[in-house]
């Protein structure tokens, strides 16, 4: 059964296009909100965006498979995004990586069993000067060590922190 829009996301991207002068344009706003819809983009609502779009499907796949902010599978309710680039490798983000497979059982790019997490190192979050860094969905945790991690972890099993 191909890919179908809901009728509130089609309104939401006629709103978004409506913003642009193509409709192109509007490519990585409603691959975001196609996101935000259902924790990822799934193959078949990149080609139904790009019929929706005019786009050649290419264009659309190259653009979530680029960018890290676009998850191609289902994530956990948290998706974990450890910084390992230069700033936060000095300051100590391999170590935090250790500690969140150690703590949550999984490895980089796995989800925990009870579906909360998702362990993912991603190369560059930008926010190099409060290194070491980690986003949790769309909120970052800076200055990160050992026991604001295990903080952090708990605060989350236990739902105060919101998606």
């Amino acid at each position: 059964m191909p890919f179908k829009f809901t009728e509130d996301f089609k309104a939401r991207a006629e709103k978004i296009c409506a913003k642009y002068p193509r409709r192109d344009a509007a490519l990585i706003p409603l691959l975001h909100e196609m996101q935000k819809e259902a924790g990822y983009v799934a193959e078949e609502g990149m080609d139904a965006l790009a019929l929706l779009l005019g786009l050649p499907y290419s264009r659309v796949k190259a653009v979530v498979t680029f960018y890290t902010m676009f998850n191609r599978e289902p994530v956990g309710k948290y998706h974990l995004q450890v910084c390992r680039n230069i700033s936060c490798h000095m300051a100590g983000a391999e170590g935090l990586l250790t500690r969140l497979r150690s703590r949550l059982g999984i490895a980089e790019g796995e989800t925990t069993k009870d579906g909360l997490f998702t362990l993912s190192a991603v190369e560059c979050l930008g926010a190099c000067g409060s290194a070491p860094v980690m986003q949790v969905n769309e909120k970052y945790f800076e200055n990160l060590n050992d026991e604001k991690l295990d903080a952090l972890l708990e605060d989350m099993k236990h739902g105060r922190v919101q998606r």
